[in-house]
This record gives structure tokens, sequence and C-alpha cells, in this order.
């Protein structure tokens, strides 16, 4: 195991959490109803909270190869768009609130898998951060559990935009469980998760909750990949101009 590879693999972790986490950003003040507001809010505030922990991880153990270690900061506001590792599901537009909701039902499920068995790891930083995490991540799922059964058992209209949020998302989970030969010696050591073995507890989950919400699980054979390898979506160019402009404008700046 080479730190090179831990620190790679607490960076797509971290990833993963700080993109979703500005996604979710997008709704403060513009969500369906005042509570969801703050429900969606603190949903991005756990998510932000776990990328600053895995990105400042991912500082310290480069460091030990560089000599020299990049801070949360660092790695979150001056990275370019083909360095960031997070899949390409969270990254997807929000559109309306079915599809934020189908893409909450299938990360947050998927996080929590990851994180519980996470918490098992042989490295003691990635089991404590995953300890935490997967509390919230339990909170995270309930929500889009709720909201996809409210939606698709709800009205005509409810139902339509859920499914239609469901099939926009379902292609990009493929990549959630893709077998990954970069973390394989990860994987043999103990240290980080085989993704591929969570999808069967993963899809008992989703397929069941899709069952009770009267919404069909998609059949689309298309499966975009290439966010691990740092190959994204239109939308993610525009997404890290937003996050990152502040920064990059007064670079060095203290508050």
């Amino acid at each position: 195991m080479t730190p090179n590879g831990l620190a790679g693999y607490a960076l797509r972790l971290g990833d993963d959490a700080l993109i979703l986490a500005q996604r979710l950003s997008e709704w403060i003040a513009s969500a369906p109803e005042l509570e969801e507001d703050v429900a969606l809010a603190n949903i991005g505030l756990d998510l932000l909270g776990q990328a600053r922990s895995l990105l400042s991880y991912a500082g310290q153990v480069e460091g030990t190869v560089t000599g020299t270690a990049r801070t949360e900061d660092e790695l979150a506001y001056l990275r370019d768009e083909r360095e960031f590792r997070n899949c390409q599901l969270v990254e997807q537009p929000n559109g309306d609130f079915g599809q934020t909701i189908a893409r909450q039902l299938f990360f947050s499920a998927y996080q929590y898998e990851l994180y519980g068995a996470l918490a098992g790891s042989r490295d003691v930083q990635l089991a404590a951060i995953a300890a935490k995490a997967v509390k919230e991540v339990a909170y995270h799922r309930d929500h889009a559990v709720m909201w996809t059964l409210r939606l698709g058992d709800g009205t005509d209209e409810s139902q339509r935009r859920m499914q239609a949020g469901v099939e926009a998302m379902w292609p990009y989970t493929h990549e959630l469980f893709e077998a990954d030969q970069e973390l394989g010696e990860l994987v043999g050591s103990g240290i980080a998760v085989d993704t591929a073995a969570l999808l069967p507890a993963w899809g008992s989950v989703v397929d069941d909750v899709l069952a009770e919400a009267t919404l069909r699980r998609p059949e689309n054979p298309w499966h975009p990949t290439g966010g691990r390898r740092g190959l994204h979506t239109e939308c993610f160019g525009y997404l890290l101009a937003e996050m990152q402009h502040l920064h990059r404008s007064y670079p060095g700046v203290t508050w």
C-alpha cells in the first residue's frame, strides 16, 4: 500500500462529498418548502464536514511523499476539473425536486453501505471518519426515502416527476460499483472497500423503495463513467467555476 494510493482514495471520497454538498447548497432559498431549505442545507453541511476531514487527510498523506501537504482549501479550490475524482452522479444538475431526491436516494444508499464497511478499515483515520459519517448518512438516506415515497405514491404529477428523476439519475449509478484496479492493493490490505461487493445490499434497498413508491426500476443500458479518472460531464465545469471563483479571485486571502 503506497501513500499515493491512500491519498488518492481519501481524495475520491472527499470529492464525492464536496461536490454533492455544493449541489445541495444551490437549493438554499429555492426548496419547495421552508423546512426543506433547512433539511437540504443540513445534509449539505454534513457532507461538507466529511469532505473537510477526507481532503485534509488526503493532503497529509500526500505530504509524506512530496514533502508538502496541501490543505483542504487548496485541494478544494485550486485543482482543475481533470484533477477531481468524484463520481459523475454527484455532479449532475439538481433539476427539479424529484431529480434531486432521486440523486439523493441513490447516493445516500451507496454512502451508507460504503461507510458502514469502511468503519472497519485497518486505517485508523479512515475508520474514524467513516464511523462518524455513517450516522449522518443514515439520516440522509431516510430523508431521501421519505421524499421518494411521498412523491412517487402521491399525485399523478409528483409520480411523473419522481419517475423522470429516477430515469435521469439511474445511468450514473453504475459507476459507483465498477471494479477498480487502482484500489486493488488497498482493498486487499483491508484499507479500502470493494465497492462492487456493496451492490447487492444497495440494490435491495433501492428496489424496495422504488416498489413501495410505485416507481419503475429503469432498464437503460447506457452506463456513463470516467469520473474516477477525472473525466466529467459538461455541467461540472460550471459547478467548479462557481465554487472556486472567490478563492481564485483573491488568492491567499484569509478571513
